[in-house]
């Protein structure tokens, strides 16, 4: 480069204070409040790397795209240690019910995998609201505040999970790949809303 070293930190650093709230805006509807600031903290590092080592032509849109790419870095690695996490779970660490004797017959075994498919499918957003109300019993509030949405957000992800959950299991029954789950002749598979 032809400029100084020092000149380039300082025009570096100036532009990206120009355009720090721009990013963290732009990735604040992406990932958690609580995340937003680590990931434009990043940005600037990977930015002032790259930009050391080859010229950016435009600094803007190279900065929100990093931020961008990052954030959606974050959200899947945060997906992943959700899946793991339940992957690595030991059912039998920790009966489910406790007044009932343990089931393992596959019919239940299968209805509890065809849940997890079911729940797997859901939207990232979606799942994490629909787990957390209803595997780990946390309240529309307390959601809203660990995920950074609002409350009606909340409970429209958790209304979207449940019917999203119930069409799923209603189609590998009418696909016929789950007879276990079929209910008795002339039961309904769920009761519409009135």
């Amino acid at each position: 480069m032809s400029i100084g070293s020092s000149d380039f930190e300082e025009s570096f650093l100036q532009t990206f204070l120009r355009f720090r709230t721009r990013i963290a805006r732009a990735i604040g509807h992406i990932v958690r409040r609580d995340d937003v600031e680590d990931i434009v903290q990043e940005t600037f590092l990977r930015c002032y790397q790259a930009s050391a080592r080859t010229a950016v032509r435009h600094p803007r849109s190279f900065m929100l795209t990093t931020a961008r790419n990052l954030a959606l870095n974050h959200i899947d690695l945060a997906d992943n240690r959700l899946v793991t996490g339940v992957d690595a779970f030991d059912e039998g660490a920790v009966p489910l019910f406790r007044d009932t004797p343990t089931e393992s017959t596959p019919e239940v075994q299968e209805r509890f995998l065809l849940m997890c498919r079911a729940v797997q499918a859901l939207p990232v957003q979606c799942r994490r609201a629909f787990v957390l109300k209803k595997v780990y019993g946390m309240s529309r509030k307390e959601i809203a505040d660990y995920m950074g949405l609002s409350e009606s957000t909340v409970q429209k992800h958790i209304a979207k999970g449940m019917v999203m959950c119930a069409e799923y299991l209603e189609a590998e029954q009418a696909a016929g790949q789950v007879s276990a789950l079929a209910p008795p002749r002339g039961a309904p598979l769920r009761q519409k809303a009135r």
